[in-house]
C-alpha cells in the first residue's frame, strides 16, 4: 500500500469527519500509520467540514495531503471545491443523491452511489455515512470491512446494540452496492 491519502467532505451534519475518524481507527486496528485532520467550515452554518486521512505502511512525516488519492464527496459543493486537487488517476465517491454535476475531469474514476437513497431504504437518513464508508472501504480495500464494522461498533458502544446493527447494516449495504454489477 505505501501511502494513500483521502479528503472526505460535505456539508455540516453529514457524518463525513466521522467517516474519516472510522477509516483512521480502522486503519489503527490494522497496525497502519495513520493521521487524521478534520476542518470545519465554521464560517456558514451548515457549511463544509472535511477531513484528510493519510495511512501509510511506514512512518507519516506530514499530514497534508496536498493531492489526495480518494475524494469522498457528499455534495456539490465539496465537489467543486476538492475536483481539482485530487491527484490524476485517483478515485471519486459521489454521493449521487446529492451531487447534481459531474465532475469535469476526466483523469479521474468517479464512483456514483445514491447513498440518501440507500440509507433511506434501511430506514435512516443518518446512515447515509455508514452506507457511504462501506462502499468506499469495499471498493478500495484500504482496510476490511469486518475491521470498519468492528471500529464502529467500539466507537458507538455506548449507543446500543440498535445503533451497531442499524451502521452494521447500512456499511453492508454500501459494500452489496459495489459488488452489483454497472450497467451502462
Amino acid at each position: 500500500m505505501s501511502t494513500t491519502k483521502t479528503i472526505f467532505s460535505g456539508f455540516g451534519g453529514q457524518g463525513v469527519l466521522m467517516m474519516g475518524y472510522v477509516l483512521a481507527t480502522s486503519a489503527m486496528h490494522e497496525n497502519k500509520h495513520v493521521t487524521y485532520l478534520p476542518a470545519y467550515g465554521a464560517e456558514v452554518r451548515g457549511g463544509t467540514a472535511n477531513c484528510t486521512i493519510t495511512i501509510s505502511d511506514d512512518p507519516i512525516a506530514s499530514p497534508v495531503a496536498s493531492f489526495p488519492d480518494y475524494g469522498v464527496l457528499m455534495n456539490t459543493p465539496s465537489l467543486t471545491k476538492f475536483e481539482g486537487s485530487i491527484r490524476a488517476g485517483g478515485l471519486v465517491f459521489l454521493n449521487d443523491d446529492l451531487v447534481d454535476v459531474r465532475p469535469s475531469r476526466t483523469d479521474i474514476e468517479v464512483v456514483n452511489i445514491p447513498v440518501n437513497t440507500i440509507a433511506d431504504g434501511l430506514g435512516s437518513l443518518r446512515s447515509a455515512n455508514m452506507v457511504m464508508i462501506g462502499a468506499f472501504v469495499k471498493k478500495t480495500g484500504l482496510v476490511a470491512l469486518e475491521t470498519v464494522i468492528n471500529s464502529v461498533k467500539d466507537i458507538f458502544a455506548a449507543k446500543g446494540a440498535d445503533i451497531h446493527e442499524r451502521n452494521t447494516a447500512a456499511i453492508r449495504e454500501g459494500a452489496a452496492f459495489i459488488e452489483k454489477p454497472i450497467h451502462g
